[in-house]
């Protein structure tokens, strides 16, 4: 047996053995037009995200909306160099939410040195997404166990960091210990505006995730939604209870995570019936936090 085809290792979305490229696909690590290509657009997203720091917070929610969808038209190529006739919507997914978190999430740090090393940090977690994505747009046989592995540690990362950003950028949106800025300082319209985004966030990865499991995208955009529905019920409760600093946004996380531990241990029971009373059940959860909140002063 070769050494391609052992097992992976764990530790990053992009680590591990590298299996053999498909005939007429190319290998995104080692074929210098695939390397070159893809630097530059690391290199014009990270630019991007430092002038997003330049502007004013209400400014800089315009900035990373407009983030994803450049990384989207931008990236179609790169990925579909990688292997003619793939699909680069659903694979620029990961790397197009982690741009525009990014963005966001940038205003937690002070303008000046400390902005190097995330730079730094961004453009190595941007390059390894867009690593995975090419490699499984070139795999013949469809994506593996491990495949689907790697794609769920990448979106757990983009979802800690896309929610940090959200709540950056929304007013009272991370609690200061013994500050202001506690949870009931958000009023009612930042807090649906805060449970949209993260909720549009959680949609948007719980798509990539779950078309991994799902023959088809109508089955996986179901699915995408109870993601959405978790997280916005989730992110309305944190705000009742007020956790402080980037506790929230790791909650969230965990929330996504756990949600899709639960699909991922019996995709057969996501049919017809129990997936209609699952989302009755979420969104009536749902209808409890925001009664919930509304009691709550400010």
């Amino acid at each position: 047996m070769s050494a391609a085809s052992t097992g992976p290792v764990s530790g990053g979305p992009a680590v591990g053995p590298r299996r053999d490229v498909p005939s007429g696909a190319m290998d995104p690590e080692t074929d210098q037009s695939l390397v070159f290509v893809r630097r530059e657009l690391v290199l014009v997203a990270v630019v991007l995200v430092a002038l997003a720091r330049l502007v004013t917070t209400s400014d800089a929610f315009l900035i990373a909306g407009l983030l994803p969808v450049v990384m989207l038209l931008a990236g179609m190529g790169v990925v579909d160099s990688a292997q003619p006739g793939s699909r680069p919507f659903e694979a620029l997914l990961l790397p197009a939410t982690l741009t525009g978190g990014a963005g966001a999430a940038i205003h937690v740090i002070p303008i000046g040195l400390g902005l190097v090393p995330a730079l730094i940090a961004f453009a190595w977690l941007l390059d390894r997404a867009l690593v995975l994505e090419m490699r499984l747009a070139a795999e013949a046989t469809g994506p593996t166990e491990s495949d689907r592995s790697r794609a769920l540690l990448a979106a757990v990362v983009v979802a800690f960091v896309a929610f940090t950003g959200i709540a950056a950028l929304v007013p009272g949106g991370l609690v200061q210990t013994g500050g202001a800025g506690d949870g009931s300082s958000l009023s009612g319209g930042w807090l649906i505006l805060l449970a949209v985004d993260d909720a549009l966030i959680a949609l948007l990865l719980g798509y990539r995730v779950a078309v991994f499991r799902y023959g088809t995208a109508r089955d996986a955009a179901r699915s995408a939604v109870t993601y959405a529905i978790v997280v916005a019920v989730a992110a309305g409760a944190l705000r009742a209870v007020g956790l402080p600093s980037l506790v929230g946004p790791a909650v969230l996380t965990l929330v996504f995570y756990l949600w899709d531990a639960l699909h991922g241990t019996a995709p057969a029971r996501r049919r017809e019936p129990r997936f209609l009373w699952e989302t009755v059940l979420l969104v009536a959860l749902g209808i409890v936090v925001v009664l919930w909140n509304q009691r709550l002063p400010g």
